[in-house]
């Protein structure tokens, strides 16, 4: 006997046909849209940037001393005469674990603006410059300006490497470039203050002029203090010897410190912005 079986075909299916598959992948690439990246893409206050920077060492050289002073008195206080001392030296506090690493991640962070800063007063001298008459005088301010600009360098280039070569680790290295550090600060105030008194009959000189000469004359008497007190120690031995050097130290500091925070008060209200330039076009 023959059974018939029915078979029931299947519902249509729609299949997409392969040219559908193509214009489908077609509108979705057309549907993408293309961002448009010109005007200001991010803006920050010039002020805001020069104190933070301002507050990276200052704050980590606060941590420094507070932590070392608290955990670690031994070890900073200790000095080749063995005398009695109460004040530890910057290098005492920043050379040992681990507040060498907190120092050199702010110093790092803090060269940066440190660069920008520089960069501006460069191109500030040279507009204050182009207004004064005199041919000699306005050879000179340029001079000095640019003298500015290439201690800045110098000095951020010593601070580099007293901040990543430690007293504890090369001592002979760290002192000597100590040294270039202290020399490139106090040239780098001193041309800054007389670039902004010349030619003050005809061209505005700069608004913190008069606390640029005072900060430069206390890291004059700091300096002074430091040299003979550092002699007295290591020559003579005479306690709190390495204490006062170590006062005179934190003196010369917070008075550089304080002079590259001025760039708040000579440009009080300018701005960084990253803009897309008008005159230039995408590669």
């Amino acid at each position: 006997m023959v059974i018939d079986a029915h078979v029931e075909s299947p519902p249509n299916v729609d299949v997409p046909d392969e040219n559908d598959r193509t214009n489908h992948t077609c509108n979705k690439v057309r549907t993408v849209k293309t961002l448009d990246l010109q005007g200001i893409l991010w803006q920050c206050g010039l002020r805001e940037i020069c104190l933070a920077a301002l507050w990276l060492p200052l704050g980590a050289l606060i941590f420094c001393y507070v932590t070392a002073s608290i955990f670690q008195a031994d070890d900073i206080h200790e000095t080749h005469c063995r005398v009695y001392n109460v004040v530890p030296s910057i290098s005492a506090i920043t050379g040992i674990s681990p507040q060498r690493y907190v120092w050199r991640i702010c110093i790092a962070f803090h060269l940066g603006p440190r660069l920008l800063i520089g960069s501006l007063y460069y191109n500030y001298h040279k507009q204050r410059n182009a207004h004064i008459s005199e041919d000699e005088v306005r050879l000179q301010a340029t001079q000095l300006g640019e003298a500015c600009y290439w201690l800045n360098l110098v000095e951020l280039c010593a601070l580099t490497g007293v901040t990543y070569v430690s007293n504890r680790e090369n001592y002979f290295v760290h002192e000597k470039i100590f040294i270039v550090f202290m020399v490139a600060a106090l040239l780098h105030m001193l041309c800054r203050a007389r670039v902004g008194s010349i030619a003050s009959d005809t061209v505005e000189s700069l608004r913190t002029n008069k606390l640029v000469w005072t900060l430069f004359y206390v890291a004059i008497a700091a300096t002074v203090g430091l040299i003979v007190f550092f002699l007295r120690h290591r020559l003579l031995c005479r306690p709190l010897a390495f204490t006062y050097f170590s006062v005179c130290e934190y003196i010369l500091a917070t008075a550089n410190m304080a002079f590259h925070a001025l760039v708040v008060r000579d440009l009080p209200l300018h701005e960084v912005h990253v803009v897309w330039p008008t005159n230039r076009k995408a590669d």
